[in-house]
């Protein structure tokens, strides 16, 4: 018995056969999904990464912990320690303060012998100087050295002997003289600060501090008629500080040293001083304020 062929003999199985060819064409790839990871793998590829960047961060927690950052500080200027009040009202008014020598009358032909010694205030830049009526009394010549080393000759041009008061007028006058700021007493109040300028003994110009002891004080002096209306402080002063300028805290001149107590006699200063007042002063030097 004969087994059938792939082709079937009879004419149906030939009419509908036909040839298999080959194709050069190829056939589209079918896209194959990937399977999808699962959290143990997602897991398992992050694992290392994840753990080094943990560490990492632990590192720098303890370091910055451990040396914590230094504050960022800003820059700050120093700062000049305030001056003193004596310091400020001298350096207002020390160019103005100058030395009087009056030279007596056998004298006249020396100027280095001197027959007192005080001090001066310039109260106008055109060289008009007020000091104390006793420092330049029965001199014949009188002359005012200046802050700068400047030394001139001046004269008396007015005095008031009943307020211990003279006004001179120096000839030779320094480039850039300037003149004391003047104030007033009549503001002045037991304890205000208050400061002498002058030359103590020929030594200066020397500063010293101290307050208002009292207002409207009267002093006699051991020669010489009786003062009043005074301003008593306790500011060092000695002789040669007459005619010196007092000031207030603002470096204005509120007064003119006139006088200090020495109940010993010793010529030195006790702790009791006295000052025309400037209200005063102003009278003698012409009309106020100078």
């Amino acid at each position: 018995m004969r087994r059938a062929g792939l082709y079937s003999n009879s004419p149906r199985s030939r009419v509908n056969a036909r040839p298999v060819v080959a194709s050069s064409v190829p056939s589209p790839e079918i896209p194959v999904e990937k399977p999808r990871l699962k959290w143990r793998d997602l897991y398992t590829r992050f694992e290392r990464p994840t753990i080094l960047a943990a560490l990492i961060g632990l590192a720098a927690y303890v370091f910055i912990g451990v040396h914590p950052a230094a504050p960022v500080q800003a820059h700050v200027e120093p700062q000049a320690a305030p001056a003193a009040p004596a310091a400020v009202a001298y350096a207002k008014a020390q160019r103005a303060v100058v030395r009087v020598r009056a030279i007596g009358d056998g004298l006249e032909h020396d100027e280095y012998i001197q027959r007192s010694v005080g001090t001066g205030v310039v109260i106008v830049a055109d060289g008009t100087v007020l000091t104390n009526h006793h420092v330049v009394a029965g001199a014949s010549r009188v002359r005012v050295l200046f802050a700068e080393g400047l030394e001139s000759e001046a004269t008396i041009v007015s005095a008031r002997p009943e307020n211990d008061l003279a006004v001179l007028k120096v000839q030779t006058l320094p480039d850039d003289l300037v003149a004391a700021t003047m104030g007033s007493a009549r503001d002045l109040v037991p304890g205000d600060p208050v400061f002498a300028i002058g030359f103590p003994f020929g030594i200066g110009p020397s500063v010293s501090a101290g307050v208002v002891s009292g207002l409207r004080r009267e002093y006699r002096p051991p020669e010489g008629q009786a003062l009043s209306e005074l301003i008593q402080f306790d500011a060092a002063i000695n002789p040669g500080s007459s005619g010196g300028p007092l000031l207030n805290a603002a470096g204005e001149v509120v007064g003119i040293v006139t006088a200090m107590l020495d109940p010993g006699g010793r010529g030195a200063f006790a702790g009791i001083g006295f000052a025309v007042t400037i209200d005063t002063a102003s009278k003698a030097a012409g009309s106020p304020p100078f």
